[in-house]
């Protein structure tokens, strides 16, 4: 997968190109700076054993990976079949990191978020 040039650079800074990816239960990948996984990856291996399900699905799904010279990063077959990846690739950044996901299941997620209303947490915030 080719990262937009955008983001490129600044993960080149950044991390030198050193990324974690890993699953997340809601359908898409995670891509973090190796740093910033690093972080993440103490907290998870730190929850208690009640949360080991969910320890199995952030580490034990981790792959590190590294930008090429062509600003792309390699996701494994088990990755993308975990997550329904084929063709369409959607990279959303989120702060910290970013989310990698399958274009048409990206649009329905975000269409039946809009269909259920906006959460009465949001009722406050405004552009």
């Amino acid at each position: 997968m080719s990262i937009p040039a955008r983001h490129r650079d600044a993960l080149a800074v950044q991390c030198e190109g050193r990324l974690t990816l890993t699953k997340h239960p809601h359908g898409c990948l995670l891509l973090f700076p190796r740093p910033v996984w690093e972080s993440h990856r103490e907290q998870i291996a730190a929850w208690p054993m009640s949360a080991r399900a969910w320890q199995r699905i952030f580490l034990g799904n981790a792959c590190d990976v590294e930008l090429d010279s062509a600003g792309r990063i390699l996701i494994t077959p088990e990755l993308r079949g975990a997550v329904g990846i084929s063709r369409d690739v959607m990279m959303l950044g989120m702060g910290s990191h970013f989310e990698i996901w399958d274009a048409a299941k990206l649009a329905e997620d975000e269409q039946a978020a809009v269909a259920g209303g906006m959460p009465d947490v949001l009722s406050n915030f405004s552009f």
